[in-house]
């Protein structure tokens, strides 16, 4: 991984400095990179291989800095499947973070409900997920390493302390099973009825091929959902981004105090390495 273009120019604005956390920002979760102490933003648009943010919400900068003792790396933002149609649109950014040293992808999101009981402002940590449309970023991918083992895809150990430390601040952490629909058209009411009977719990048009991405390069993953709306026909609600983004501002501060919670007292042993199949 050490060929990465990337690589160089973000050891170029932060010489030596090696993140042992990822955190991916979605929807909702943009205001987490106020927290990020000593700040370096560097665009997405200076490193090579990295997306350009189209929409709205995502503001497209990598945040090197600290929480806490940690040091951590942000990326502000992500690429969809939606936006072009391919799914592997994050794969250099992960590699890249990899390669400085991250062994934890903590990755959020904004996600509709299945669940009565967990209503907009919930926030869910993501146990396992359904990947409805059977697309993967690891198509074309050489070498036996593409075919990554998905048990335990959502590390319990991080989970379990997530929702230990959110307690302890007296914030409720859901646990459930994330749908991942490809979009950008929001769900039919009878398209979510057979995504709660086959077992998700929320929905959104994200997170799962960044978790394919990093389970590949040997990173444990951590994911959280802001839930912004009820899924289609199971409120009165319209249902569009302007509603998801005005949803996701609101619940925006508890989720980013959460989330910095987490990340300050996350506990973690070292990983393994990446696998050395992913160049």
């Amino acid at each position: 991984m050490s060929e990465l273009p990337a690589l160089k120019t973000l050891h170029r604005h932060a010489p030596d400095y090696k993140p042992r956390v990822a955190v991916l920002l979605g929807s909702g979760w943009g205001a987490f990179t106020q927290h990020v102490q000593n700040a370096v933003r560097i665009p997405y648009a200076t490193l090579d291989g990295f997306p350009k943010a189209t929409v709205a919400g995502h503001a497209g900068d990598v945040v090197l800095g600290n929480i806490g003792n940690k040091a951590v790396a942000v990326l502000s933002g992500r690429k969809h499947g939606y936006e072009t149609g391919d799914v592997d649109g994050m794969k250099t950014p992960l590699r890249v973070l990899r390669a400085m040293g991250c062994e934890v992808l903590l990755q959020t999101n904004a996600a509709g409900s299945l669940r009565a009981d967990m209503p907009p402002h919930s926030l869910m940590a993501i146990a396992d997920h359904i990947n409805f449309p059977q697309r993967s970023p690891l198509v074309g991918v050489p070498g036996t390493e593409r075919f990554v083992s998905m048990v335990n895809a959502y590390d319990a150990e991080l989970r379990a302390q997530a929702i230990a430390i959110a307690a302890h601040r007296g914030v409720a952490l859901a646990e459930g099973v994330y749908g991942w629909a490809f979009g950008p058209q929001f769900e039919t009411p009878a398209e979510i009825r057979m995504m709660a009977q086959l077992g998700a719990h929320a929905v959104g048009m994200s997170t799962v091929p960044e978790t394919i991405l990093a389970r590949h390069v040997g990173m444990r993953v951590l994911a959280l959902s802001l839930i912004t709306n009820m899924g289609a026909g199971l409120s009165h609600e319209t249902l569009s981004h302007a509603h998801t983004l005005e949803q996701a501002n609101a619940g925006s501060a508890r989720a980013c105090q959460t989330l910095l919670d987490i990340v300050e007292n996350l506990q973690f042993s070292p990983n393994t390495p990446p696998n050395e199949a992913a160049p």
